[in-house]
């Protein structure tokens, strides 16, 4: 996949090698350590905490207020620069992004079943064949990630998404109506949502199986269900999913928590997204595209 706009494939293929040169940290090159363990997955941050003591807006019927701009994919840091005609997408190596692309700890790999390992193995190896998000599709939910803006009226939430690979949307109904069943099965999914307190819980079903979960060859089937969860507590939203795919999992998959803060860049529309890449693959050199 080539973004004309972005060199982030090149960036995580970049990341991806230098990572095997970088020095393992000083609790883990021995048992003799002062330094502290690493906050588990979801813990604020001092400054996050600051955010969350902040009072919760609300809208009118009392929910919270959930508008506004709250994530921002790792590739797309960086900025644009002119050159000639041309506006070049340039990125910027972010510390973060260089550990997402090494992948997530065993703890939050989906549990697959026994006789679906060795078949994720191979989609692994085979990633820059296989990866549906590499040839320009829709990646799919959970893999899109967090939402980047929100949109709430009192009937319905609005996520809009700028990836690498185009702008997506996802309407969420909030009045109590069922999912559909005249629809067909889709990347993201059929999605209804409810308020239990400050939470709004996501469902979503309906998915074709043409996606990944992650890029590390996490296949699912069209058994796929997710349920999200929104939490705003102060200037902070926690974002939280559960996978269920019971014809590929032996139980559901919970992954990393999330906590997002407000963004104040504005949402740009995502440039064309050109598959370019494939014909000049010569080799099985993995990439990341972590969001």
């Amino acid at each position: 996949m080539k973004n004309p706009a972005s060199g982030y494939l090149a960036f995580a293929i970049f990341a991806a090698v230098c990572l095997c040169s970088v020095p393992a940290p000083a609790a883990a090159q021995g048992p003799a350590s002062s330094q502290a363990a690493a906050p588990a997955p979801g813990t604020p941050t001092p400054e996050q905490k600051q955010l969350m003591e902040k009072p919760t807006p609300r809208l009118a019927n009392g929910h919270p207020d959930m508008n506004g701009i709250w994530y921002q994919p790792l590739f797309f840091l960086g900025g644009g620069e002119r050159d000639g005609n041309t506006t070049k997408y340039v990125l910027k190596p972010d510390p973060a992004f260089a550990a997402a692309v090494k992948g997530p700890p065993p703890q939050y790999m989906p549990p697959y079943k026994p006789e679906l390992e060795a078949k994720v193995a191979e989609y692994n190896k085979e990633q820059v064949k296989l990866d549906p998000a590499f040839y320009c599709k829709p990646p799919g939910v959970p893999r899109i990630g967090p939402p980047q803006k929100i949109v709430e009226t009192p009937n319905e939430v609005i996520f809009l998404y700028s990836d690498t690979s185009g702008n997506y949307w996802r309407i969420v109904p909030t009045d109590g109506r069922p999912h559909r069943t005249d629809a067909d099965e889709t990347y993201l999914g059929d999605s209804v949502g409810h308020w239990e307190g400050d939470t709004l819980v996501v469902d979503v079903n309906n998915f074709n199986n043409d996606s990944w979960l992650a890029d590390n060859g996490w296949f699912h089937s069209t058994a796929l269900h997710v349920t999200e969860r929104l939490t705003r507590k102060g200037d902070t939203i926690r974002y939280e999913v559960t996978v269920e795919d019971p014809n590929v999992f032996t139980k559901p998959w919970v992954m990393e928590p999330r906590i997002l803060t407000p963004i104040k860049e504005q949402l740009d529309e995502a440039p064309p997204c050109v598959e370019e890449d494939a014909s000049n693959m010569v080799g099985l050199q993995h990439h990341g595209n972590p969001r």
